[in-house]
């Protein structure tokens, strides 16, 4: 038998019909741009909160910023775990932090109370939105220059209140307002409402976002056997009032946070200590 010639029809349809090869393209995976995409969806859930505070629905401008929150916890541990960590990621997700956590809670506290002190209710806002980026710059430059092997339980640590939860504290009086008016609590809704007292709260948590206060950061937290179910039980309780009654929830998630400030600052003194003595006993 004679092979097929190159015009013959048996070699056109061969020619037809061989599987053509798939191209390849260079540039990252898909699973690889998911994390940014997450911080693409909190930054546009900050800048969305700042459009329904302009509407005067504070309702939803508060809870846009609480998604944004959720979706900067949840970015970066994604990031790691799908090894897609970079530097523009680093970068892009600080900004992203600073648009949805220093300048949109401050934007909708001062549409919400503190526009009706003038230009004094604006010092605490624009005080908040820098300390904010200090406090973004403060974490990007440790990025670079890790705690040495002797100071390792530093992981464990933020060096101030970290982004999400400064934002979450700064609404607390917006929390404790739509609680107070869901409640019908005038002498609250307007405590919680006064100037004077959403100024404090942000020059307040002004303060934390640049303190050299250790946090923890509930990365490698180890929780004891014993203390494993009553905590379960503690989430779900707080998941139900969350459903239930999401401003109460939200305050009463921030009293917590504020309170648990000083055992984390114990906590690290402490590890401080038995680091150092390990280090004489070598």
């Amino acid at each position: 038998m004679t092979p097929d010639r190159a015009g013959s029809p048996v070699a056109r349809l061969r020619t037809r019909f061989r599987p053509r090869q798939r191209p390849r393209y260079a540039g990252p995976s898909f699973n690889r741009m998911i994390p940014n995409i997450l911080t693409l969806l909190g930054l546009c859930a900050g800048l969305t909160s700042m459009r329904y505070a302009l509407d005067g629905r504070f309702g939803p401008a508060a809870v846009a910023i609480v998604v944004a929150a959720c979706i900067d916890g949840i970015d970066g541990r994604l990031a790691r775990l799908l090894k897609a960590t970079s530097r523009f990621g680093a970068e892009f997700d600080s900004l992203a932090d600073f648009c949805g956590f220093g300048v949109a809670p401050a934007f909708v506290l001062y549409l919400w109370s503190l526009r009706s002190a003038g230009g004094f209710g604006f010092t605490p806002c624009l005080m908040f939105a820098v300390c904010m980026a200090l406090r973004l710059a403060r974490f990007n430059a440790t990025l670079d220059t890790p705690p040495p092997i002797a100071h390792a339980y530093a992981y464990n640590f933020f060096t101030g209140v970290p982004a999400p939860a400064g934002a979450g504290l700064a609404l607390f009086p917006l929390f404790l307002g739509l609680e107070a008016h869901a409640l019908r609590l005038p002498w609250l809704e307007a405590l919680a409402h006064h100037p004077l007292f959403c100024a404090a709260v942000l020059i307040g948590t002004a303060l934390l976002l640049v303190s050299t206060l250790p946090v923890w950061n509930f990365k490698n937290f180890k929780v004891p056997r014993d203390l494993v179910l009553p905590l379960l039980l503690g989430i779900g309780t707080f998941a139900a009032v969350l459903v239930a009654d999401p401003w109460a929830a939200l305050a009463g998630a921030g009293l917590i946070y504020v309170g648990l400030l000083p055992f984390s600052r114990r906590s690290f003194h402490r590890l401080r200590q038995d680091a150092g003595r390990q280090v004489e006993q070598e």
